[in-house]
């Protein structure tokens, strides 16, 4: 039972013990140099993996994002991928890199997805993420890269990389699909 709630129901509120609330430390964020990510990237055997884990970073994707993307969100014309329904009900855009696209085009001849980009284990359903974060950490054990990473590293690294780059925040924020800073 919550003690601020204990008190005001017995109407004892003005004696309880005031103590500061304690915040949690914020974790120092992980990233990967564009060294380890080559190293990371060629680790999948599987092309799909190879191609998930890239355009992962390639885009700033978010795990569940890459997972619901369909056939018809890659926009190989204009070079972007339609992000729909992220994180808060929100769509956007992100850049397609010419290098991943040439290998989802060899993905898509040798795979024939349906509806999804990525199938999960019947065709026409989503891929889960629970086989790309296998996947990642099958990667990361086979590159001997030894940080304490996820997938969402990833994503941490592409942002991290646009800011080196000299990319300004606002424009990162938008890409990352962030309503606040």
């Amino acid at each position: 039972m919550d003690c601020v709630f204990f008190y005001r129901l017995y109407g004892m509120d003005d004696q309880r013990i005031k103590l500061p609330i304690i915040r949690d430390t914020k974790k120092i964020i992980v990233v990967f140099s564009r060294s380890e990510l080559k190293r990371l990237f060629k680790a999948p055997k599987s092309l799909k993996y190879r191609i998930i884990l890239a355009l992962i970073y390639s885009a700033g994707l978010r795990i569940s994002e890459l997972c619901n993307l369909k056939i018809t969100d890659i926009d190989s014309d204009r070079m972007q991928i339609q992000i729909r329904n992220s994180k808060g009900d929100k769509n956007r855009y992100v850049i397609l890199s010419a290098c991943i696209l040439t290998g989802l085009r060899k993905y898509i001849l040798t795979n024939q997805p349906s509806v999804y980009l990525f199938n999960g284990r019947t065709k026409g359903t989503p891929l889960g993420t629970g086989s790309i974060q296998q996947s990642f950490r099958r990667a990361m054990k086979s590159t001997k890269i030894n940080k304490e990473a996820s997938v969402h590293t990833l994503r941490h690294s592409y942002a991290t990389h646009l800011l080196e780059d000299g990319l300004d925040i606002i424009t990162i924020k938008e890409l990352l699909g962030h309503s606040h800073m």
